[in-house]
């Protein structure tokens, strides 16, 4: 870029200095561009201007002047006025260069590359312009490269961020299988214990139904037998009836005999 910059400057000294005495304004402004008073040669080039608002050199120097004071876009436009207005290939070209130097500063190589194509066909021969075209062709090589890099990596992160999303899809899905699994066991455990339970229930029912029917049974006796509650009932009735019978049997043999009223001696 240092060359870039000495390319402008060595133009802006050397085109037209030689008829700069024909125009007194000129003349004076390019003077203060030597000690880089570039406000007072811009005033002195808008001088001479008025006087001719066509006048090559002076929009060619007016140009310089305002790249040197770093307004890039009225320079571009006083460039593109002095390559409008001349017929001269070498004032052509210098235009076409010089614009070329501004996009390079405004790093909008593809522009500073037309530029100094434009100022190639006017002057296939001059080796600045020839370097300052490379120059720009290889920053824009450099810039798509970058711009691939870039691509590929935003790509890569990209990738990434979808894997990882994938990877923690697959992560959630597996642990909600395991959950799932774990409350299939858990359910079919529990079923298992249920129906052991049951049968554990049925089975003591079971026994307790067939214990109540053999007590049925024993409690149950025959017809026309008696229990033996009822037959020890019977005898103690017997015996006492036996016993009533007696009792009157010894009160007549009682009845029959007198009572001694005192002792025989």
């Amino acid at each position: 870029m240092n060359k870039v910059t000495y390319i402008l400057i060595f133009f802006s000294l050397i085109i037209y200095s030689q008829d700069a005495k024909n125009d007194n304004h000129i003349f004076e402004g390019n003077k203060k561009i030597e000690i880089n008073d570039f406000t007072g040669a811009e005033i002195d080039y808008r001088n001479s201007l008025s006087k001719d608002p066509n006048s090559t050199r002076a929009l060619y120097n007016l140009g310089n002047s305002q790249y040197n004071s770093l307004a890039y876009d009225e320079a571009i436009q006083q460039f593109f006025r002095t390559q409008k207005f001349s017929k001269d290939k070498s004032e052509k070209h210098s235009a076409f260069h010089n614009m070329g130097n501004v996009y390079m500063k405004k790093k909008q190589y593809d522009k500073a590359l037309e530029s100094y194509k434009s100022a190639l066909r006017n002057n296939p021969s001059d080796d600045q312009t020839r370097y300052n075209y490379a120059l720009a062709k290889s920053l824009i090589e450099k810039e798509k490269n970058n711009d691939n890099n870039d691509g590929d990596k935003k790509n890569d992160q990209t990738k990434d961020k979808n894997e990882k999303k994938s990877s923690d899809n697959n992560d959630e899905k597996n642990e909600n299988g395991d959950k799932e699994k774990d409350q299939g066991n858990d359910d079919q455990k529990k079923n298992k214990n249920e129906n052991g339970n049951n049968k554990e229930d049925k089975e003591p029912k079971s026994k307790k139904n067939e214990d109540s029917d053999n007590k049925q049974k024993q409690n149950k006796r025959p017809e026309g037998r008696l229990s033996p509650d009822q037959v020890k009932s019977l005898l103690e009735a017997m015996s006492n009836q036996e016993k009533k019978v007696q009792d009157k049997i010894n009160a007549k043999k009682v009845k029959g005999t007198p009572v001694k009223s005192k002792k025989d001696w």
